[in-house]
């Protein structure tokens, strides 16, 4: 079973039709007891971290999962969430994984935000990518980025410049891109992490 963190900051309905898509039972966590029923758990978020981070902290969840020891997907902002600090707003984050959130640099040659398809390269083995071949396209919509860093960098994408498309540190692991709205390769990145 998969909880869904919910704070008002999250897509919700495009993950869960993937899941349900996918047979991969849900349910959703509004306070700390909800935590207990299930065991993976899924950090959904669109919009701005900065004010995604201020709903987050206003649920009191914070503390419950930074503690978290089951593994625990963050997926895009929910991603971001995950980092120490975001040029967004100038936010301190979870500092889960210690790396920094930054600005892509518009430019004429690279709209942003970075919408649409692009290719993903995983750095390391790791189950969350099995059975997804190396360049397959993922679908992203961003306009910041989350620094490449050689220990916690799962995965890269290049726009503008390498960045972590995905991220991992002990049982918690990010994408940056889409997954449920990423066709067949999204959907086996939610099945492995249905079985991690």
């Amino acid at each position: 079973m998969v909880g869904i963190v919910y704070y008002g900051a999250g897509n919700i309905f495009s993950l869960t039709s993937a899941l349900d898509r996918l047979g991969i039972t849900y349910g959703m966590i509004h306070s700390e007891d909800d935590f207990e029923q299930y065991d993976r758990y899924i950090i959904p978020g669109v919009g701005h971290a900065g004010a995604a981070m201020s709903k987050l902290e206003s649920t009191g969840l914070v503390p419950v999962i930074k503690k978290l020891n089951k593994p625990t997907l963050g997926i895009c902002v929910g991603m971001q969430l995950l980092t120490a600090y975001s040029e967004e707003g100038d936010s301190n984050l979870l500092d889960i994984i210690p790396v920094k959130t930054l600005r892509f640099k518009d430019s004429a040659e690279f709209k942003v935000p970075h919408t649409g398809w692009n290719q993903v390269y995983p750095e390391k083995e790791n189950p969350l990518f099995k059975d997804i071949p190396e360049g397959s396209h993922f679908y992203f919509v961003h306009s910041y980025y989350i620094e490449h860093n050689n220990v916690y960098t799962l995965a890269s994408t290049n726009y503008t410049l390498p960045f972590s498309a995905s991220i991992h540190k002990d049982n918690f692991f990010g994408v940056q891109f889409h997954p449920e709205k990423s066709g067949k390769f999204g959907e086996q990145l939610l099945t492995n992490f249905a079985n991690i």
